[in-house]
């Protein structure tokens, strides 16, 4: 096995062992032993930062002027041009001296702003470093409110941020950036993966980056302790679907470039899950009785081998019901 392979390995199970960690008792019904074990004695947050950074950054051309970048956290979007570069989340923290190195490669000028497209440490990470190299940052206003929380996440404790990595422009409902010859429309999306998350649309580019209301290839997480639910995320898919035709280039928070027919196989896969899951406990079927049902075993071999397990991903449906 090459040193990749076995590093991208370990960062998926250790992953996947902070993942189950998340929320506490509100899953442990669905938590193997190992789960409490896997990190202990450790500082989570660290190793995970330095686990994700590890990842190599590559390159996607969207457009002329618009690039995805993905590795080392959710994927990022960089608008470039002569009004300076409009880029969508930042990576982890360990990961930002690449991440500029990778910037500056594209030729973009300064940069202008950073979008943040929810308050989740490997999207918003970088927001100090952004603000000194002289960026602008732009999120919901939830995004700042939970930004100076402390937050007990995927087995890692969050502090609040440091006031240069709030965000210093926020908005409720909608924003718009005029920059490079686009029009950058900001949209707030409802209580879905988070109650902090927004959708990003070039309309000339005709690209659209949905963050974590979308992954693709792999079941989602769902962060119950600051408003996420499964039924806000088949909303925020929905909306997504209505704002895309056959064209559109589709960023989701992690997994590759999309488009409009992978979105719809994922909304119809969160339907089918959330039905199903529904019905079980409707029916008086305990979250372990649920798991034990196996609602997702057609999905697990495409679905189930990413950031979240599939006895995992029942559980966060079954609690967000």
């Amino acid at each position: 096995m090459s040193e990749r392979a076995e590093r991208i390995i370990s960062r998926r199970e250790m992953l996947r062992g902070g993942a189950l960690m998340a929320g506490g008792a509100l899953l442990a019904p669905a938590l193997p032993a190992w789960a409490f074990q896997a990190v202990a004695g450790s500082d989570q947050l660290t190793m995970m930062r330095t686990q994700t950074a590890a990842a190599p950054i590559e390159q996607v051309k969207l457009s002329g002027t618009l690039t995805m970048l993905s590795g080392p956290g959710g994927n990022v979007v960089v608008l470039t041009g002569r009004d300076g570069m409009i880029v969508v989340d930042s990576f982890v923290q360990p990961a930002w001296p690449k991440l500029k190195k990778a910037l500056d490669g594209l030729g973009g000028g300064p940069i202008k702003a950073l979008i943040d497209t929810h308050w989740h440490f490997d999207h918003a990470d970088n927001n100090e470093s952004f603000r000194k190299a002289g960026a602008t940052i732009v999120a919901h206003e939830n995004t700042r409110k939970r930004l100076t929380e402390s937050h007990d996440l995927l087995g890692m404790k969050f502090p609040p941020a440091p006031p240069d990595a709030l965000p210093t422009e926020t908005f409720a409902d909608t924003h718009t950036i005029d920059a490079n010859g686009e029009q950058i429309l900001l949209g707030y999306i409802p209580p879905a993966h988070t109650d902090t998350d927004i959708y990003i649309r070039y309309g000339k580019a005709n690209v659209v980056h949905l963050g974590d209301v979308f992954f693709n290839g792999s079941y989602p997480f769902i962060d119950a302790s600051t408003g996420g639910n499964i039924n806000g995320l088949i909303a925020g898919a929905d909306l997504a679907l209505s704002m895309t035709d056959g064209a559109t280039k589709i960023v989701p928070g992690h997994g590759p470039l999309a488009d409009k027919t992978a979105l719809r196989t994922y909304h119809d896969l969160l339907v089918t899950v959330r039905d199903r899951v529904h019905k079980l406990k409707s029916g008086g079927k305990t979250l372990d009785e649920v798991v034990a049902a196996n609602p997702t075993a057609e999905f697990d071999a495409t679905w189930g081998k990413g950031f979240m397990n599939a006895k995992v991903f029942l559980g966060l449906v079954y609690n967000t019901l």
